[in-house]
């Protein structure tokens, strides 16, 4: 009877462990991957200096302010409007295909399939909204929006007061 027991606990819990793994709802399970990979930090506006206080039906949806670098001006995408457009093996190739930094390109590359497509049902269920964001600029071309200055400065000389 105690081998029944055993085959019996191990089957359930076997049988259980994807369930721990990943929700079964891919929009759920592209809700949690979007908050832990901290998309809305960039393709929220608003989202880093509220503390992650926007309405989620306002999230995604871009922003107009770009990083600026070696590479020219790149602005975070409306993921909204780009999964609306796209279907879902055009998103997991775009996702892999990569692109401008700052934007975490190696993280999205090594997603599986099962991950992009969770974010791709998350960002269909929340819909299109938004406006599409702006187009890169290149290199020493006039930067036409705010934009953060993403190039390592040099460390500043602290001056101690003394007496």
């Amino acid at each position: 009877m105690k081998l029944f027991a055993k085959v019996v606990l191990a089957a359930v819990v076997g049988a259980s462990l994807p369930a721990l793994a990943a929700p079964a709802d891919p929009v759920a399970r592209g809700r949690y991957l979007v908050e832990v990979a901290d998309c809305n930090g960039c393709h929220t506006a608003g989202f880093a200096e509220s503390g992650g206080a926007v309405p989620e039906a306002q999230r995604l949806t871009g922003m107009a302010v770009g990083f600026s670098g070696p590479w020219g001006v790149s602005y975070p995408a409306n993921l909204r409007l780009s999964a609306s457009r796209q279907s879902a093996e055009e998103w997991r190739v775009r996702a892999r295909a990569g692109g401008l930094p700052p934007m975490p390109w190696p993280a999205l590359k090594a997603m599986t399939d099962e991950d992009l497509n969770a974010i791709y049902a998350y960002l269909r269920a929340l819909g299109p909204a938004g406006l599409a964001a702006p187009q890169a600029v290149r290199p020493g071309a006039p930067i036409p929006t705010p934009h953060f200055v993403f190039v390592p400065q040099p460390p500043t000389t602290v001056v101690s007061a003394t007496r």
